[in-house]
């Protein structure tokens, strides 16, 4: 019978010795391989001082799911009901009982209760701890090592023991297996190449156009030249609108890449002479960011993206996320955390799947002590998040450990439980990653296999695939998936089946259907666990993504002082997220909310969608997947209807 208190626990010492005896501990964590470029050297000194962090245990990580669906599916009676922050930090903090539990196993082995700590969000319990306590407690040996590379030193165990009636209760301990990837990060590479902005800007492959000519274009030159009047064109967008409600700014995520004022107003002038002149983004700035910069060191992403939203969004606000002073922007290989660290206050150490708070090995640190570096504390909880949040940016699976993307990809249930809508592009290579990223040709198992996209793979994002006006056609042809072969890279709508996420119930029958009726002639495995097995090249099991898509080529953009042509899964994102900024401020003029995670509508509802039935998405030296009638992993369900989605928006709760 386990005592009922703390302070019972730590008056029966001696009994709670003998109910936490290292008989029953069992095996909590062990590490299976050795981490590269780290080399062991002596054993930890058994007077060394250490901070010990426990990771407690989340409740309800078992019904997130289904709460998440509950209040984004259209059949339910809480459709659109949807969660405040604080709801939602206190539905999955660990319970008071796992504290106590984990406590009184601390102080019965020997903690005194006097040095425990819990922090804020009671994600985890911290002392400080000697090597030789600590190997007594968790039943191991620590090891210092050193990383060849970067020089930095730690100490991790092989493995440690934990009572078996304790386990449930923790999360993961630090220090303890963990010792990060090596310097160049898990897929050996560097952030600057792991991170990819999701678009192929073609300066310097293709030819240029000048802004008198561009001035010219008009709806039956949309196959040369995609301006804001094809993207009305082709999506039934109206250029009148209802006045923008104040509380749905849209909001646009950027990192390492800076916006010039000179290349919106050029832009202004030449296609949406509506907006005035000096139209910025509210600032956002996480850790130190800054924007805008002079026009030269302007960058393709953030002018595309604004670009392409203000003419669908305007009056509507556009709030800009500028993430990571400009040390961290470049040097780090974690992803995306401290984005969302900046929404939700509580994921700074929230705990989930063996991750608790940003991990130091991947993650940007401050204050930063470089020269230029951001002196301040990380920023926690210091903005509430848009409606509606756009990110042109990704990496692939391969590059990051499975554990820090399923507890990000928990962040973005947490954020649709409040009603926020969280888009991402799904990427510019196919079926593959950026070639040079985790293998020459951004492939998995000797180049052959289809390497899935981060965050994109989360079952609780949604992917936007990219489509293309072909020469020769017009806004009122269909589209096709893109596929663009030439200049120094090709061009192709990312997509494809997660090797992490199994498929989600939302989307089980639009993938059941695409493979009976549509079935891949490539050879697949079943399962994340089998790469590869049997000649396959795919996880016939896993999450299909994308989930929407839009047009992502040959887009008019000014950048760096010129007119040019961009492109790339990051011109689909801000238009599809800009069309649902619309379709909220007309929910919220009718005394309705946001639309939260639109995922399960949109599959219930897939005839609000154009459907996408030409043209392939190839990677890793085959054809990639095929478009098919309904759902398919080159371009989703397909492209806006806004007056269909804006009627069926309006007409839900």
């Amino acid at each position: 019978m386990r005592p009922s208190s703390h302070l019972s626990l730590t008056r029966g010492l001696l009994l709670g010795l003998s109910v936490f005896s290292a008989a029953s501990a069992l095996v909590h964590e062990k590490r299976e391989v050795a981490s590269p470029n780290w080399s062991r050297l002596s054993r930890a000194h058994p007077s060394d001082k250490h901070v010990v962090r426990i990771g407690l245990t989340q409740t309800s990580l078992e019904e997130a799911h289904d709460l998440l669906m509950n209040v984004s599916d259209p059949s339910s009676s809480n459709y659109a009901n949807f969660w405040t922050a604080e709801e939602v930090a206190d539905k999955f903090a660990p319970s008071k009982e796992t504290a106590r539990e984990v406590q009184g196993w601390l102080t019965a082995s020997g903690i005194p209760a006097t040095r425990i700590k819990q922090t804020q969000n009671r994600g985890w319990l911290v002392f400080h701890a000697t090597s030789k306590e600590i190997e007594s407690l968790f039943n191991t040996t620590y090891y210092e090592y050193h990383n060849r590379q970067t020089g930095k030193k730690a100490i991790a165990c092989d493995e440690y023991h934990i009572p078996e009636e304790i386990q449930k209760h923790v999360d993961y301990v630090h220090p303890g297996i963990r010792l990060g990837p090596s310097a160049a990060g898990a897929g050996g590479n560097s952030k600057r190449n792991a991170i990819k902005k999701r678009s192929a800007l073609k300066a310097h492959e293709r030819r240029k156009a000048h802004a008198n000519h561009a001035r010219g274009l008009n709806l039956t030159t949309c196959d040369e030249a995609i301006t804001p009047d094809c993207i009305r064109a082709l999506y039934k967008i109206p250029t009148s609108r209802a006045a923008a409600h104040p509380n749905n700014s849209l909001g646009v995520f950027e990192e390492g890449d800076y916006y010039a004022q000179k290349d919106l107003d050029l832009f202004f002038r030449a296609f949406s002479r509506n907006i005035p002149n000096g139209t910025h983004p509210i600032p956002a700035f996480i850790d130190g960011a800054e924007a805008p910069v002079p026009v030269e060191n302007a960058g393709g992403e953030s002018d595309l993206d604004f670009q392409l939203a203000y003419p669908l969004v305007h009056p509507q606000t556009i709030t800009l996320y500028q993430t990571d002073d400009a040390n961290w922007s470049y040097n780090t290989t974690g992803f995306l955390n401290t984005f969302l660290d900046a929404l939700d206050g509580s994921y700074c150490t929230y705990c989930a799947y063996g991750e608790c708070g940003n991990d130091p090995s991947l993650d940007p640190i401050y204050p930063d002590t470089d020269p230029d570096g951001y002196d301040g504390k990380l920023m926690c909880g210091a903005f509430k998040p848009t409606n509606v949040i756009s990110v042109s940016y990704g990496m692939q699976e391969y590059d990051l450990p499975e554990s820090y993307q399923q507890r990000q990809c928990m962040e973005y249930l947490k954020l649709g439980l409040q009603g926020v809508s969280v888009l991402f592009a799904s990427g510019d290579d196919g079926v593959a990653g950026p070639p040079g990223d985790a293998t020459t040709n951004g492939c998995l198992a000797n180049g052959t296999v289809f390497s899935p996209a981060f965050p994109n793979s989360c079952p609780y994002i949604t992917n936007v695939g990219a489509t293309k006006v072909y020469p020769g056609y017009t806004v009122h042809d269909p589209e096709s998936a893109v596929y663009d072969p030439a200049g120094l890279s090709s061009y192709a709508s990312g997509g494809g089946f997660s090797n992490i996420y199994p498929i989600p119930d939302y989307q089980a029958d639009a993938v059941a259907k695409y493979f009976k009726d549509h079935k891949p002639k490539y050879p697949y495995y079943e399962g994340g666990k089998n790469i590869g097995k049997n000649g396959g090249l795919y996880n016939r099991l896993g999450r299909g993504y994308p989930d929407v898509a839009a047009n992502g080529d040959n887009i008019a953009v000014f950048t760096n002082g010129e007119f040019d042509l961009s492109g790339g899964t990051s011109a689909s994102t801000p238009i599809f997220a800009s069309i649902l900024n619309r379709i909220i401020d007309e929910r919220l003029a009718a005394g309705k909310g946001p639309l939260g995670f639109v995922n399960p509508v949109l599959y219930k509802n897939p005839s609000v969608l154009n459907d996408i039935t030409n043209g392939t998405n190839p990677g890793c030296g085959t054809e990639g997947f095929s478009t098919a009638p309904g759902w398919d992993p080159a371009t989703g369900l397909g492209t806006p209807n806004y007056p269909k989605m804006l009627k069926m928006w309006l007409d839900l709760p």
